[in-house]
């Protein structure tokens, strides 16, 4: 009775994510045209701080619970699928346009802040250390790289309001002010409450039959966590709004990295996460230098690319599943 109990919460997390991703881009695109700030904008803060929220959910319970595999497989997880299947499954929809300072800089510091954690956590490797942490003076260097996204963005922000480029990427809004800011939140309520309800459901299945902390973050916990993410991603890609749908993922990785890692360790202390292959750590990179390079094709990525993505997930996934199966 418990399982059939559990599967109908995740029935109902679905209907949650899905209704609430709606919601939440059309209110947040609707904020933007409000304010005559750029989609790209709304995308990097507001959608994508609140779809990162489940995550920093997670990564606080994960911390306090003693288990740290959780929360940093979480992000490491996440992160990989927010650009190899989100992205990938947007590109199929419809290609994805991709905008100049978004080729230049925010995904090149997307790349720095992703290999940057990795030599962070690779002690072992590059330190000699006798295990690999991740201490509260790492944590802190991954704020200070929030920060300076921080200041991109508020940059980004002043140079909309003193140029031209941002009336002219602007259209008449679809509501009121008041109204988009209620569907803005309406549906970060959908996301965040949706996506709980199926990571907690789906993780109790999975305990049910014996699965590892490494697969179950990197797996079910990252894709129920990633689920705003997608659900907005595929909703905007279906709208046609690439500007929201490439900042959403761009802002959620970032901020999965400098917030959802980091801050919980910079608050209670260092951690050394065990479970995790080298594989693991390659693929986050990976995943983040990828589309730096697509994306500087044409600033565009085609379905041929978001193919080319999806199989490389299908792949690592796969890979990540035999091995827990052969164990």
């Amino acid at each position: 009775m418990e399982i059939i109990f559990q599967i109908l919460l995740l029935v109902i997390g679905f209907i949650l994510l899905i209704k609430g991703a709606d919601w939440l881009v059309d209110g947040a695109s609707s904020v933007a045209s409000n304010f005559k700030v750029s989609k790209l904008l709304i995308g990097l803060t507001i959608v994508a701080f609140g779809t990162g929220a489940p995550e920093l959910a997670v990564s606080f319970s994960s911390l306090f619970n003693g288990s740290t595999d959780i929360l940093v497989g979480n992000v490491i997880g996440s992160n990989i699928i927010n650009v190899l299947l989100l992205i990938g499954v947007a590109a199929i929809i419809r290609p994805i346009r991709v905008k100049k300072d978004t080729v230049s800089k925010e995904l090149p510091l997307l790349l720095l802040i992703s290999t940057a954690l990795i030599i962070l956590l690779l002690d072992t490797s590059l330190a000699e250390a006798i295990t690999n942490t991740f201490s509260r003076a790492d944590a802190i260097i991954c704020l200070l790289f929030f920060g300076i996204f921080l200041y991109y963005l508020i940059a980004m922000a002043r140079k909309n309001r003193r140029g031209k480029s941002a009336k002219k990427e602007t259209e008449k809004p679809k509501y009121k002010l008041g109204k988009s800011f209620l569907f803005v939140i309406l549906g970060l309520i959908g996301v965040v409450g949706g996506s709980q309800l199926v990571v907690s459901s789906a993780s109790f299945v999975a305990s049910a039959i014996g699965i590892s902390e490494r697969v179950i973050s990197l797996s079910i916990i990252a894709l129920g966590t990633s689920l705003p993410e997608l659900v907005t991603t595929i909703t905007a890609a279906k709208k046609g709004e690439s500007d929201l749908l490439v900042g959403n993922i761009v802002g959620s990785n970032i901020f999965n990295i400098c917030i959802v890692l980091a801050l919980p360790i910079a608050i209670s202390g260092g951690i050394s996460p065990e479970n995790f292959e080298i594989i693991d750590l390659i693929m986050l990179v990976f995943s983040a230098f990828l589309i730096c390079v697509l994306a500087r094709n044409n600033h565009k990525i085609t379905r041929a690319e978001g193919i080319l993505m999806l199989i490389i997930f299908l792949l690592y996934y796969g890979y990540i599943v035999y091995g827990a199966i052969a164990a």
